[in-house]
């Protein structure tokens, strides 16, 4: 993976304007991705997506992240300030993709980005989310010695395993502990780096556009000339115009 040009970051917001989460996620990816050393995105478990993206937002806008959120009680609004590097996961290794429980012993592996987004896709009606996704990593079932159809796993042995799966996946949910200076209460609230990512890519583009119309406007240059130039060089003409 390597880090974006301001070019090829300009045309993932392009692209990726009327695109879901997940579908953004994997283009930020695809862009990124070196086609001979990287894998295809849509075969990361979640946790490796997130651990990829977290690497690609420190290369794009640095370690330092500040955002805002409500406190649920008062309302409120908090500033939160963390470093990427206070939220990675380190990897776990050869994962031990056995599990047992109430006597199933069951074979699986990790969900994939696709299996995510298939299991989306799916009638809600049928099942529930994560039987349908633990449906597709689930490669085997037994039962005092018996084969058994995962259609027919209880709804407490599919949530062990989904929270196993999590434990082994760990980079796939991150949870930041919050409190309120102003009445005291104090939750965890999920960062989604994807959506997170998206958001400050959003404001960059707008940020980056606005000065290239100044550019363009006081000098003639076209958007790949002003674009081909560095952050500081941007600034210093903007500056010269401003006065």
């Amino acid at each position: 993976m390597r880090p974006l040009s301001s070019i090829e970051l300009l045309a993932v917001w392009e692209r990726g304007t009327n695109l879901d989460p997940l579908a953004r996620a994997e283009l930020f990816l695809q862009t990124a991705s070196e086609p001979d050393r990287d894998p295809d995105p849509s075969r990361l478990s979640i946790g490796e997506r997130d651990s990829r993206l977290l690497t690609l937002r420190e290369w794009t806008f640095g370690n330092e992240v500040t955002a805002a959120t409500r406190c649920p009680k008062c309302r409120g609004e908090i500033e939160i300030s963390f470093r990427i590097s206070d939220i990675r996961v380190a990897p776990c290794g050869e994962p031990d993709l056995n599990f047992c429980s109430d006597g199933y012993k069951i074979q699986f592996r990790l969900p994939s980005c696709a299996d995510v987004a298939i299991a989306s896709q799916q009638n809600s009606a049928e099942s529930p989310f994560s039987r349908r996704l633990v449906g597709r990593c689930v490669s085997s079932v037994e039962r005092e010695g018996q084969t058994v159809s995962t259609e027919l796993l209880p709804d407490s042995v599919i949530d062990a395993l989904s929270n196993r799966m999590s434990e082994i996946d760990a980079q796939a949910e991150t949870e930041l502990a919050l409190s309120c200076e102003s009445c005291g209460e104090r939750w965890n609230a999920l960062f989604e780096v994807e959506s997170f990512f998206w958001s400050e890519l959003q404001a960059w583009a707008v940020r980056l556009l606005e000065q290239v119309h100044q550019l363009a406007a006081s000098y003639g240059w076209s958007e790949s000339e002003i674009l081909s130039m560095s952050a500081f060089r941007r600034s210093v003409y903007l500056d010269l115009i401003t006065g």
